[in-house]
Formats: C-alpha cells, structure tokens, sequence
C-alpha cells in the first residue's frame, strides 16, 4: 500500500473503534467505480475489518449481481426503483444468482424520488417478501422535488424520511440514510433513529445507527470525509501517473518519426 492508502486505513480504523463505521461503499452505478478502484477498496476494507456496499448499475442488472458473489459483497443496494414491479425484477434478478441458504448478503434498493415514495405502499408487501431493507437517498430525492441539493436537511425532507422509517419499522425493513451526511444532518438523523435507522452513509463510508448517539458523531463524519478526500487523492494520483507513464516514449518516437521523414517537395 503506498503512503496515501496506508492513511486510509488508519481512517478506516479509527472510524470502526471510535465512530461506529461498519462497512464501505462504492457504486457501479452513478460514481462508476472501475475494477481496479474497487479492488483497493476491497483490500483497504478487508484489512480494517469492515464490510462492503455495493450500489449495481439497476434493478435488473445481472452482470454485476454475479460479480457481487465473485466480490464477497455483504450488502447489495438496487438503484431507481420506483414501482413495484422494478422491485419485482430486482428481487427475481437477485433470486437467479444468489442462492438463499448459502449466501448472508443484505439486499435493499434505493428510495430516491417522490414517485417511489408515492408508491412506497404498494411497493412494502413486495419487499417484505423479497429484500432486506431500503435506502433513502435524500440528495436524489430532495432534487426529485424541484428543490436545490443543499436543503436535504429541511423539515420536508426530513418528514419524508420518518415516513419511511415508520414504514419500515412496521415492516421490519432495514433503513439506511444517506445523502449528503454532515454535521448539520445529526439533529435529522437522531430523529431518524428515535424511529427506525439501522445505518447512514456519507458517499463511501456506512456508519451503524446507533452511532448518530454517540458524542463523537461529528467527529466521526469529519473522519469520513477525510477518508474520502483521500481517496479521491490517491485516485488522482494514480491515473496521474498512468497518463504519464508513457510520455518519454512517445517524445522519443516522434522525434524517430520526425527525423525519418523527408521534406515536402523532396525526392526520396
């Protein structure tokens, strides 16, 4: 591991013996984590002890439902699904590749929009019979609205998701936040939890419910983030060094070609 990464997993440590950090995320979805990526992700997770989300790139996406067994995925989150029949289709994707008695992973989808909350009634009985939990994505679900990303935190919002966690509680469905996770969430997420919150999630770190009571909670998602730029960092860095790893070569074979050629206009 180079020295970026080895801080990494110093973050990743910290947040699982101080903050209440259970698992990492990454997603083929909209972040579009390439193979490499995620299998730095799958080291730094397995040397921190913690476990792995991963958000497929749809409800019916059976290549990367597959991989997720390659992968040892613990919790598998479907993206857009709005009715209940998308969730059906998730449930019978996920029913052909995972075997139920042989496998311990999590599977949930994403409530992102007003339209599958609309649907949200419809959609419980389904997911009672075929999934684990949900996902509510306020930064999609607030911008689903017509309002600006930056008021996940307002009282709408914020009654929406209660809505869903007393659903969930009814259901007995996990319920898992995120969505632009800040210190200015907290006081949301202590309401969430008071009903029904059993993880939260900043864009790669999931943190335990319970962790919302802890007095180091804002620490905790300032470790996150830390995490995060990190890795963004260390991504830069790495395709930085890909991109350039080439560039005397090419100098020097167009210098070849350039020194080969004869000018316009002369005879060979």
């Amino acid at each position: 591991m180079n020295p970026t990464e080895l801080l990494m997993l110093d973050a990743l440590k910290r947040g699982r013996d101080q903050h209440g950090v259970v698992a990492v995320k990454a997603e083929f979805e909209a972040e579009g984590t390439r193979p490499d990526e995620f299998l730095r992700l799958l080291e730094l997770a397995q040397r921190s002890d913690l476990k792995v989300a991963l958000k497929i790139g749809g409800c019916e996406a059976v290549s990367d439902l597959q991989s997720t067994l390659n992968y040892g995925i613990d919790y598998v989150i479907a993206p857009m699904v709005e009715t209940p029949y998308a969730l059906s289709k998730f449930i019978d994707a996920k029913t052909k590749t995972h075997d139920a008695a042989q496998t311990r992973t999590t599977f949930l989808f994403n409530l992102e929009t007003q339209t599958t909350l609309d649907n949200l009634e419809a959609m419980l009985p389904i997911a009672e019979a075929g999934v684990d939990g949900i996902v509510f994505g306020r930064v999609d679900f607030t911008l689903s609205r017509g309002m600006p990303r930056t008021a996940v935190n307002e009282p709408t919002i914020t009654e929406a998701v209660l809505t869903v966690a007393r659903a969930c509680a009814d259901a007995n469905l996990d319920l898992v936040v995120g969505g632009s996770v800040s210190h200015d969430s907290i006081d949301s997420l202590r309401q969430f939890r008071a009903v029904r919150l059993d993880r939260f999630e900043t864009r790669k770190v999931i943190f335990d419910g319970a962790a919302t009571m802890r007095d180091s909670i804002a620490d905790g998602i300032s470790n996150a983030v830390d995490f995060e730029l990190l890795w963004l960092k260390n991504k830069r860095d790495r395709y930085d060094r890909i991109a350039k790893e080439d560039v005397a070569r090419i100098k020097m074979m167009e210098k070849r070609i350039s020194a080969g050629r004869q000018p316009i206009g002369v005879a060979a």
